[in-house]
């Protein structure tokens, strides 16, 4: 049953990091682009779904065997969620024109090196982590917010990677190959490095 709730929230999770990439790339302006996008995440957090690159860094806190299992299912849970929303938008009106403008994105990714990729990867989660984890420990309620706010237009305006957007970019492109899905384990691979880092000397740090 654990599990099962585990699926669910990181299907909802995916299919809310991908209406944060139908906004941006519905809009011209990459900086308002951006900002709007901050939507996905913040649904993730005040609804307490399962994002893969929030969660993998509190991976090693707890039952490590059990974190594993949770984070590959909810890796799973988050495709499937993006693939959903994918799928509504492609069969609507706007459709062609999220599709176009996600084809370029994954044009773009699939040119790019393993290693810049992973590097990406890693700093972008350094961004995330800093949203999810003011997010849980700021006390002032606005800076909670702010947090998201700045931390996805960081991320976004910088040109990292982030394998949950990048799911619904190659699922709304339609881009499927198996180079995809190594590309989507690459970046996943250097989320995972950048947030468990991030929370490592986090945590040292105040101690």
């Amino acid at each position: 049953m654990k599990y099962s709730k585990t699926f669910l929230t990181a299907v909802l999770a995916g299919f809310s990091i991908g209406l944060g990439g139908m906004i941006y790339l519905s809009v011209d302006n990459k900086v308002i682009g951006s900002a709007l996008f901050s939507i996905g995440l913040f649904v993730v957090l005040t609804m307490n779904f399962s994002l893969f690159t929030g969660k993998v860094c509190y991976i090693l806190e707890g039952d490590r065997i059990k974190n594993l299992i949770n984070i590959i299912i909810i890796w799973l849970g988050n495709f499937i969620g993006s693939l959903i929303l994918s799928l509504i938008i492609l069969n609507s009106r706007i459709g062609p024109a999220i599709n176009e403008k996600a084809a370029a994105l994954c044009r773009v990714k699939n040119e790019d090196s393993y290693l810049s990729l992973f590097l990406l990867g890693i700093l972008c989660n350094i961004f995330i982590f800093i949203a999810v984890d003011e997010y849980k420990k700021n006390t002032h309620t606005i800076g909670k917010y702010i947090a998201i706010f700045l931390a996805v237009m960081g991320f976004i305006l910088a040109g990292t990677e982030h394998c949950v957007a990048d799911m619904f970019y190659y699922n709304a492109a339609q881009a499927y190959s198996g180079e995809m899905f190594i590309r989507l384990l690459v970046i996943t691979l250097g989320n995972s490095l950048g947030g468990i880092s991030s929370n490592y000397f986090s945590v040292s740090a105040g101690q």
